[in-house]
């Protein structure tokens, strides 16, 4: 196993071509399932290192696989790659060239990172076992994870535990923050349509009013977590969009309001559904309008298993010192996809901190302004490639 040291000087002496390669994948973002070029750029390099490569997994996900010695237990490591439906604002030299899409989550250099593992640890790593890079299309709310499971992923490349990490504005750059159990929620989706009869708005008794129904049902939304909720636990009921009418004095036939819920807890996922569906009938009712509700499944709870999660905490602490390291940082209600890869193998998702607030990494996800910050590509791969020889040494 290399020491810290050790890493640092590999990583130093090679860390401008990451950063090159992040900046490329930034100016050329790509939406969801579209990851054709970034897909292209990480087979010829992984190809390059001498790792067996499939592409297509998933549609436009990548694989690169690294066989070692005669171990028996098999490593996966995932990054994504896609980008955001986001004009960008940051004036960077590297900005997206593709007007109205950008890369507002980090997945540029989520990417870069593994691909900076991968040459490390395909040049310079002992281990003996199996490795298997997955670099995943479509997690920005397109189930990419769910779409190269569904291509038979852990099938095709069997893991024994799974790992990925994701950038967190707020946090001290190269800060390592994990979680044991629920860490990240569930999210889903759902829009109400109230049906009512439409009229003159100087006629209010003719009518049957779509939007004072609506209206009502976004207050008594909140009383779900505020009322049914355990105080202890949580979930988020938030009202994005309500569009109704288009004239003030005309009463709409019909008003549309868009959800999105989230919990850290399966239970309280179902029991948030069942009372926003009882509440919206009985409040629908009240007002003389029908409800039709579509509710649509998200993301699950992501949850890090124990012994995967203590394995990746002593890797960090070993390389970077306990004082940057958190071992039980805090739950986020923000969604991820690999949470369907840790329902099928155990393993950890982790962060790594982009910069505290008030600095050029401060900035968060899925804003205009945000970048992703050069300087953890070397902590974060060097973290990846111990972790790869910690989990698959000699045994």
């Amino acid at each position: 196993m290399q020491d810290a040291p050790y890493l640092g000087q590999a990583l130093a002496q090679r860390v401008g071509e990451f950063i090159q390669i992040r900046r490329a994948i930034h100016a050329r973002p790509e939406l969801a399932f579209e990851e054709h070029e970034t897909a292209a750029l990480v087979a010829h390099k992984l190809r390059g290192w001498g790792y067996a490569v499939t592409t297509g997994v998933g549609r436009t996900g990548v694989v690169g696989t690294l066989r070692r010695g005669n171990g028996r237990r098999a490593l996966g490591i995932r990054a994504d790659m896609d980008a955001l439906p986001v004009p960008e604002a940051t004036g960077r030299a590297w900005a997206s060239q593709r007007p109205g899409l950008m890369h507002a989550c980090g997945h540029d250099g989520h990417t870069a990172t593994l691909l900076a593992a991968a040459r490390l640890i395909a040049e310079d790593v002992d281990f003996s076992g199996v490795l298997h890079l997955i670099f995943q299309p479509a997690e920005e709310g397109a189930g990419g994870a769910l779409a190269m499971m569904a291509d038979c992923l852990f099938e095709r490349f069997p893991c024994d535990a799974v790992y990925a990490l994701h950038n967190m504005p707020g946090i001290e750059a190269g800060r390592f923050c994990f979680r044991t159990g629920p860490a990240m929620a569930s999210s889903d989706n759902v829009t109400i349509t109230l049906k009512g009869r439409g009229g003159h708005g100087a006629f209010p008794h003719q009518a049957c009013d779509s939007v004072v129904a609506a209206s009502s049902i976004v207050m008594a939304l909140q009383t779900v977590v505020a009322r049914n909720v355990d105080p202890l636990k949580t979930a988020v009921v938030t009202v994005g969009a309500l569009h109704a009418g288009q004239a003030n004095n005309v009463i709409p036939e019909e008003a549309r309001l868009e959800l999105s819920i989230r919990a850290l807890d399966e239970d309280v996922r179902q029991l948030v559904k069942a009372r926003i569906l009882a509440l919206v009938d009985l409040q629908a009712r009240s007002y003389g309008v029908e409800a039709v509700v579509d509710w649509r499944d998200g993301y699950a709870v992501l949850v890090n298993t124990a012994q995967e999660t203590a394995l990746a905490v002593d890797v960090a602490t070993g390389l970077f010192g306990p004082a940057r390291v958190d071992a039980q940082g805090p739950m986020f209600t923000a969604s991820e996809d690999f949470s369907f890869m840790l329902q099928k193998v155990p393993g950890c998702y982790l962060f790594v901190g982009n910069g505290a607030p008030g600095t050029p990494g401060g900035c968060h996800v899925h804003n205009p302004g945000y970048d992703f910050n050069d300087d953890i590509i070397a902590p974060a791969a060097a973290f990846w490639s111990r972790l790869t020889a910690a989990y698959l040494q000699d045994a």
